[in-house]
């Protein structure tokens, strides 16, 4: 397996983390549901650095058909950073959430 991870400085983009997090509700969540080999994304925020992001764990190297990339449209460049490594080990927790983490986050909290 492996982890991908794209994050943005978003100091010169017009985009904001509210405005980024918006997106997330016009079905470009819903498009990840479908890539072969995607264990997990989840979307990430630090907003007391003005940064976002997202993290892919995947099964195998990605497919070359990956959905658009709508967070770089919406900040208007790449990724300030991408970094990609070998997962060494998984471990699921014992916790209380619901057994599919599709649709949660403050994403998706009214």
């Amino acid at each position: 397996m492996r982890v991908d991870i794209a994050w943005w400085d978003l100091d010169r983009s017009t985009a904001t983390i509210d405005s980024l997090r918006d997106h997330l509700r016009d079905g470009t969540v819903d498009q990840w549901a479908e890539v072969e080999g995607l264990r997990l994304k989840f979307w990430i925020a630090d907003r007391e650095r003005n940064r976002w992001g997202a993290a892919m764990l995947w099964e195998t190297a990605p497919p070359p058909d990956l959905p658009p990339n709508r967070a770089a449209a919406l900040i208007g460049y790449p990724p300030t950073h991408r970094f990609t490594f070998d997962v060494e080990a998984v471990v699921e927790g014992a916790h209380t959430l619901p057994p599919t983490l599709h649709g949660l986050g403050p994403a998706f909290t009214p």
